[in-house]
């Protein structure tokens, strides 16, 4: 059972970050992929790691923690973008863009709600990268993180977003800025993702191995044991 709850977690958090390059790969509208898809695989998210948590509490610690360090290790990615829009790197708000697809608003522009909305779903698709990460890969090496982050950033260069943008594969014709910018911002997310993964979780390992965690001495307050031990 713990390898089908592994492959049911992956395939719920990968729906997020997902419906928004099938949009604009002209599959359906953001709006209707968010409401018959994203919407209701973070209930189901949320509905099985509570159910689990007695019986694979390294899991559900996985997708809990993981998605509070995804959350947070957007915040420097949003930082290298801002400064990237600032240079005229980057063509576009993404937050807002998604926020008017999201709220099917095309037509009117933005609104105080899309926004909220865009900025929600841009922090969502980075917890569920977190929870990917802390679930497939786990967290005893940081610099894995840094990798994890690269590989994200080239993911988007290349999808169908970057298209959709009409500035070219890596964004080089609109400007060689832009592949830079996306680089590092995504580089310091998995930095951020790294560090913040092995301090609520301690070391530990793939989900997928039977290896038990290691202690974390920088955020001890966090490295508990998953099983209470007996006394004497």
């Amino acid at each position: 059972m713990k390898y089908f709850w592994i492959a049911v977690i992956l395939a719920l958090a990968a729906v997020g970050p997902n419906i928004f390059p099938a949009a604009q790969a002209g599959y359906s509208t953001l709006h209707v992929l968010a409401s018959r898809l994203l919407l209701p695989s973070v209930l189901a998210l949320i509905v099985i790691s509570a159910a689990i948590w007695r019986s694979q509490r390294a899991i559900s610690r996985a997708v809990l923690w993981g998605a509070v360090a995804g959350a947070l290790a957007t915040i420097p990615l949003e930082i290298v973008r801002l400064v990237g829009f600032h240079f005229d790197y980057m063509p576009g708000n993404l937050p807002r863009l998604m926020g008017v697809l999201l709220l099917d608003r095309f037509a009117e522009g933005p609104s105080t709600a899309s926004d909220l909305a865009g900025w929600a779903y841009h922090f969502w698709n980075g917890a569920s990268f977190g929870i990917i990460y802390a679930v497939l890969v786990g967290t005893r090496r940081r610099w894995l993180g840094a990798l994890y982050g690269l590989l994200i950033g080239i993911g988007f260069m290349v999808s169908p977003v970057v298209k959709s943008l009409g500035v070219g594969l890596f964004g080089l014709q609109f400007s060689y800025g832009f592949p830079l910018t996306v680089t590092l911002a995504h580089l310091a997310f998995g930095l951020a993702l790294g560090f913040l993964a092995r301090c609520f979780l301690a070391g530990q390992p793939s989900t997928l191995s039977n290896a038990a965690p290691t202690a974390c001495p920088c955020c001890f307050a966090f490295d508990r044991p998953l099983v209470a031990p007996r006394r004497a």
